[in-house]
């Protein structure tokens, strides 16, 4: 009997845990006698790769105990990552090996590749895949799980709004860096006696400004889920920095809000899964609060830094333990899964359910939208984490 051989990736935004789940997947496949295939730059290998004329040492890399011994003491992924969609891509993107039967044009003009995707993991001899990635890269697990293949998932996003699952690889340790970031930042305000605007990843939840607020004890917070009043925000502000001793202010706002009849600001072309970047919000905030004002304000994008270095205790032990979930149920057969966790329990949930809707920020639980606070109802009967 040939031994099982499954293939393990991660695919758009890094965050810290990625390297810690990769190495828990490979330990965990010794113990099941299941040997791991690591595929470069996420999808794209899938892309790249030629059955034909295949390039195995530029877009894989064979993974055993010792090759990955040491990974999980660093962050980012050592596999590297790429925000690419085998079934979304431009004509020009596509490589002149992919035959036109194997191609798919869409009403967009865009060509769908998972013919050519599902013969290239054939080719490599995979029984299954592990895509670690946010509910863009699951989807496309999810079409593969479609057409037939083994797959089972592992939810990374420090947004943490990957639908199915309450935590998600990196939102801890994302949290972790925003709230130090803003204990910092009070020095220097508070020594000028200015406001702070912290500017937070998170794309469309406001889950990382509403935690990262609560935590550091912020005086206002933004969240992508309701557009504000910008004159009522100053208010609250100026008003803020008046009743403090050390006299300033300090807010968070996550990068997808939008003031009340304003539109969320982006840029740049949309990327395969159709995103264009956010941010820039803080900084028209700041702006405004200044030219109504006349306070000198002190602007702060967290930025890549939410997402970089080494991942923080709480990370660790989720990535290692999806992982090893993760392993296990594609040694069971149980595929066309996601692991996750519900109520603080490991679980696993179908993997359709990363497209059948979004993970938005329960604001009538966590939120007070009238005066832009963090407000718990209730603590008792919470999961320890409260998401």
């Amino acid at each position: 009997m040939n031994k099982r051989k499954i293939g393990i990736l991660t695919g758009g935004g890094d965050v810290p845990g990625l390297n810690v789940a990769i190495k828990a997947v490979v330990s965990r496949a010794q113990d099941h006698d299941i040997e791991v295939l690591g595929l470069r730059r996420g999808w794209l290998s899938l892309v790249m790769l030629d059955p034909e004329n295949p390039d195995l040492e530029e877009w894989t890399l064979p993974l055993s105990p010792n090759v990955v011994r040491t990974i999980d003491r660093t962050g980012g992924t050592f596999l590297h990552t790429s925000r690419t969609n085998p079934a979304n891509l431009k004509p020009e993107d596509i490589p002149d090996f992919v035959k036109e039967e194997d191609r798919v044009i869409n009403d967009r003009g865009r060509v769908d590749i998972t013919r050519h995707a599902l013969k290239v993991l054939d080719f490599l001899g995979l029984d299954a895949i592990i895509p670690i990635g946010g509910d863009d890269t699951l989807s496309y697990g999810a079409r593969l799980h479609q057409e037939g293949y083994q797959v089972v998932a592992i939810p990374k996003t420090m947004d943490n709004d990957v639908f199915g699952t309450d935590y998600c690889i990196g939102f801890s340790t994302a949290v972790t860096r925003s709230v130090d970031a803003i204990t910092s930042m009070r020095t220097s305000v508070g020594s000028h006696e200015r406001i702070g605007v912290v500017e937070l990843f998170g794309r469309n939840s406001g889950e990382t400004s509403l935690i990262a607020a609560y935590l550091a004890d912020v005086d206002r917070a933004i969240v992508s889920e309701v557009p504000f009043d910008i004159d009522r925000l100053i208010n609250f502000l100026v008003q803020d920095r008046e009743n403090n001793p050390s006299h300033y202010a300090i807010m968070t706002i996550s990068e997808g809000a939008k003031m009340i009849g304003g539109e969320i600001i982006q840029r740049g072309e949309a990327d395969a899964y159709g995103h264009q970047k956010l941010g820039g919000i803080g900084l028209a905030v700041t702006e405004e609060i200044k030219r109504r004002s006349g306070i000198n304000i002190m602007y702060q994008q967290t930025a890549y830094m939410m997402r970089s270095g080494a991942p923080d205790s709480l990370d660790r032990m989720v990535a290692r333990s999806f992982g090893i979930l993760a392993l296990d149920q594609v040694a069971m057969g149980h595929t066309g899964r996601m692991v996750s966790l519900q109520q603080g329990i490991y679980t696993t949930v179908p993997l359709e359910m990363v497209i059948s809707g979004k993970k938005t920020l329960d604001v009538t639980a966590f939120y007070d939208a009238k005066n832009y606070r963090p407000k718990l109802r209730d603590v008792l009967g919470k999961p320890m984490f409260l998401y």
